[in-house]
């Protein structure tokens, strides 16, 4: 039971590290390596409008979710534009974007047990013989909320269908009238909106730190590696078979073996199934 349960809760965890970064990739086809550093800038924001602002917490937290996601918007106007199709370059930008505003954010002193965001919703409950407290439970609810809310907005609305139009045939959709540089902002900018949102359920389950920044692009990339970085159902499949991975291997071995199963799986991913689960890029450049 203690395995079921807290693999659930690593699975949804790791699919919300990863389906922000999984959203701008499938749509605009950009890496954005700075999904990690706009990640733990979310934190730190809320954390200052709470402790130094006085803002109330769930204002702080939309209030960072838009800064973040306008700088995401921004970084492809002022940055990724001019290097649109130049993949090696789009990474080397992005992670370039990351390593400073890390780097500053860890200058700047934020960083140790002083940063904590509070928890959503306080206490825990015995399920089994496991203990699981509230806010994990809260994130579970926020991981299925987002996946159903990402559904319909990309099938019921009419920037989510130019989203899907872009990633299905940039060139047809562009001959339909849908612009793909606004499109692909727009993507950055939810894709940066969402790593915050998904900071925001995790952080407060321990202290920020500056390093998550780096841990959790890692992670990101891993899910969309394994289940295909275009793919929504595959970015789920992948979470959950990561997870529980990690959970049993945490269980039944040592906690450092954690990061070595999660390269690996990048490893032998793209040894077997270079596209990930569900991908389909690379199969269609062999065909062609």
């Amino acid at each position: 039971m203690e395995i079921v349960i807290y693999g659930i809760t690593n699975s949804v965890t790791l699919a919300l590290m990863a389906i922000g970064f999984s959203l701008t990739f499938g749509i605009s086809g950009v890496p954005n390596f700075a999904h990690g550093a706009f990640y733990l800038l979310g934190g730190i924001l809320t954390w200052i409008f709470i402790n130094q602002l006085g803002i109330p917490y769930l204002f702080s937290a939309i209030l960072s979710v838009i800064i973040v996601g306008l700088l995401g918007f921004g970084l492809y106007w002022g940055l990724l534009l001019r290097l649109r199709g130049l993949v090696v370059n789009e990474v080397i930008a992005t992670l370039a974007a990351a390593i400073v505003i890390i780097e500053v954010l860890r200058y700047m002193g934020f960083s140790g047990f002083t940063y904590v965001l509070p928890e959503f919703i306080k206490g825990s409950v015995n399920i089994g013989k496991a203990w699981l407290d509230y806010q994990r439970i809260f994130l579970v609810g926020i991981g299925v909320a987002l996946i159903i809310i990402l559904y319909f907005f990309t099938h019921r609305t009419r920037v989510g269908l130019s989203f899907r139009a872009i990633a299905q045939n940039e060139r047809t959709a562009i001959s339909l009238g849908i612009d793909s540089d606004w499109t692909a902002a727009l993507s950055l900018a939810f894709g940066s909106a969402l790593a915050v949102v998904a900071g925001l359920a995790i952080l407060p389950l321990g202290s920020i730190d500056t390093e998550v920044g780096y841990d959790i692009l890692i992670y990101a990339l891993a899910v969309g590696i394994v289940g295909g970085l275009e793919s929504v159902p595959g970015i789920v499949l992948a979470s959950f078979i990561l997870g529980f991975c990690q959970i049993l291997v945490a269980t039944f071995f040592k906690a450092q073996w954690l990061t070595v199963v999660t390269l690996g799986a990048i490893v032998l991913i793209l040894a077997v199934k270079p596209s990930g689960i569900f991908g389909k890029y690379k199969e269609l450049e062999e065909r062609v």
